[in-house]
C-alpha cells in the first residue's frame, strides 16, 4: 500500500466514510460487494469442499473480504498498513487475526497457517502504484508457492474495456481514476507465476448510473450474456500458481 493510503487511513473520518458511506445499504459499492460474495462463496465450497482454507487478505481494510467468507475458512488472517482500518474491521465484526504491515521495506511474510489456502486482494490494484502491485504479488506468491497450495482472488474496480474507460480522457493524469485491462492484470499475476483461471464481472455501469432505474435493469439483463465479464467495470479473477 501507498503511504498516501496509509495517510488517509489513520483519519477515524475517513475510515468511518468508507465503512459508512461508500458501502452504505442499496449503494452501488454494497451492491457489487453482494453479488462478490455470492460469488466467492459458492468458489470456495467448489474449490475446497468440505476442506476449509485458510484466508490471508492482503490490504485487508475494515475486513469486506474476510466477512464474505465467514464460517468457510478455518481460520482468516487480515494485513494492512492503517491499524485504523483493521480496527474498524473488528468493530464491525470481521473475524479475524490481525496484521499491521510497513508500507515500504521488506515484504511482509504470511502468517504460516497451513494449506489449502485462499489469497484475496480487494480494491488494492488501482490504488496502488506497480511497485506495490508487485509487493502484493510477492506476498501472494509466498502464502501459495504450488499449484497445489490454493487460490488468488484478485480484483480490479477499474477495467480499462468497461465503459468507465469513456471518461479516462477527461480524468487522465487524476490519481484516484486509475484503471487495469484484463491483460495488464495477466501480465502482473504472470510476473509473480500465477494463471487466471476465472475470470467474473459484477456490474457493467458506473456509479453515476447507479440511481438510474432503466441504467440498473440493463445492467443486470447484460451481465448474464456469455462474455460480458470481458466489459464489466469491477472484475476478479482467479488465479493459480503455476510456475516459480
Amino acid at each position: 500500500m501507498t503511504t498516501d493510503y496509509t495517510k488517509v487511513f489513520q483519519d477515524t473520518d475517513a475510515v468511518e466514510k468508507y465503512e459508512n458511506i461508500t458501502y452504505a445499504p442499496d449503494s452501488y459499492a454494497s451492491q457489487i460487494n453482494e453479488r462478490q460474495q455470492d460469488y466467492l462463496r459458492t468458489l470456495v465450497r467448489r474449490e475446497f469442499g468440505e476442506l476449509a482454507p485458510v484466508q490471508h487478505d492482503f490490504a485487508c481494510g475494515t475486513g469486506r473480504a474476510i466477512r464474505m467468507l465467514h464460517g468457510l475458512v478455518r481460520e482468516a488472517h487480515g494485513y494492512d498498513t492503517s491499524a485504523e482500518m483493521m480496527a474498524k474491521a473488528a468493530e464491525v465484526g470481521s473475524r479475524a487475526n490481525w496484521h499491521q504491515v510497513a508500507a515500504d521495506g521488506p515484504v511482509p511474510h504470511p502468517v504460516p497457517a497451513g494449506f489449502p489456502a485462499i489469497v484475496t486482494m480487494f480494491r488494492l490494484l488501482l490504488n496502488v502504484d506497480e511497485t506495490v502491485r508487485d509487493r502484493a504479488m510477492t506476498f501472494a506468491a509466498r502464502a501459495l508457492p504450488t499449484a497445489d497450495s490454493g487460490i488468488l482472488v484478485v480484483e480490479n474496480h477499474g477495467n480499462a474495456g468497461s465503459v468507465r474507460h469513456l471518461r479516462a480522457r477527461r480524468h487522465r493524469g487524476e490519481r484516484w481514476f486509475a484503471e487495469l485491462s484484463h491483460e495488464e492484470v495477466a501480465t502482473l499475476l504472470d510476473r509473480h507465476g500465477f494463471v487466471i483461471v476465472e475470470r467474473r464481472g459484477f456490474s457493467m455501469i458506473t456509479p453515476s448510473l447507479h440511481g438510474n432505474p432503466l441504467a440498473r435493469a440493463a445492467d443486470a439483463a447484460v451481465r448474464r450474456l456469455p462474455g460480458s465479464d470481458g466489459y464489466a467495470v469491477n472484475v476478479l479473477y482467479t488465479a493459480r500458481r503455476v510456475h516459480a
